[in-house]
């Protein structure tokens, strides 16, 4: 079943600028009535603000400054969404770093941040100011999360890492209880800030030279092909659906293996 837009309202984590912002204007220019972008950058998010404005007119987006790795500016967020649109249907994890060189702290904001969105929403916000019968949560991983880059392998694992909280938090007995659907969402290497000047971002030696050898192998995409890719899966994909969108081609969804499994006979 289908996954309403329409005048519904969105907290966007790193929304203030590149996809997150580009994701918050697509689902405004189909039906979303209200969205708040939660961000490090106050000077971003000032910008953000008057462009949503110049485009679809006042009130329709707030700018809360969070750290995604604090659960108390987290919960801020989610609690100046509520009280600017009296409710909250859909969260949309998307802050992250791509840097190896600092990867405790890349671990600390792609893993413990979208945690503290999931645990935000599922136990405190959603029970109570979702519209109808059905919240959304969006996790976005990366297509290093499907596979290994040899340059960023910690970066790699954080996103193995969202795409298992997507798998384990959707499972049916949860989400019978919770009414939150997960999607995962593993965008291509996309023409962001996220990935110019690479070099540096990764932990020297070996995992530079790697950089050096295979960068301009991977094929990138526009974003905002991305940000048109990602309201229609939000509109159309099933709980606990992996999504790909990379190269410019229509998302498609990636179905892991099955392994043979090992359960109990009792």
């Amino acid at each position: 079943m289908a996954f309403q837009v329409e005048g519904k309202y969105a907290l966007i984590t790193g929304g203030a600028s590149g996809l997150g912002l580009l994701y918050a204007k697509e689902l405004l220019r189909n039906g979303l009535k209200g969205v708040t972008l939660a961000d490090m950058s106050e000077e971003f998010g000032e910008k953000a603000l008057k462009e949503i404005e110049e485009e679809f007119g006042p009130d329709r987006a707030i700018f809360v400054k969070t750290d995604v790795v604090d659960y108390q500016q987290f919960d801020n967020a989610y609690q100046k969404t509520v009280e600017k649109f009296r409710n909250v249907d859909i969260l949309i994890n998307n802050a992250g770093i791509l840097n190896d060189a600092v990867w405790e702290k890349q671990i600390a904001i792609n893993i413990n941040g979208t945690i503290h969105g999931i645990l935000l929403g599922l136990e405190k916000y959603f029970p109570k100011y979702k519209q109808g019968t059905e919240a959304l949560i969006v996790n976005i991983s990366s297509t290093a999360g499907l596979q290994g880059y040899g340059h960023v392998p910690v970066y790699c694992a954080t996103k193995h890492a969202v795409i298992g909280m997507g798998r384990g938090w959707s499972d049916p007995f949860l989400y019978e209880r919770t009414k939150v659907r997960f999607i995962t969402v593993c965008p291509g290497v996309t023409l962001t800030p996220l990935i110019f000047d690479m070099g540096g971002r990764n932990m020297g030696g070996i995992y530079e030279e790697f950089l050096q050898k295979n960068g301009e192998k991977w094929v990138s995409q526009e974003p905002d092909h991305m940000a048109k890719e990602m309201v229609n899966i939000i509109k159309n994909a099933s709980n606990g659906t992996i999504w790909v969108v990379e190269g410019g081609d229509p998302a498609y969804e990636y179905i892991p293996a099955e392994r043979r499994g090992v359960l109990s006979k009792k």
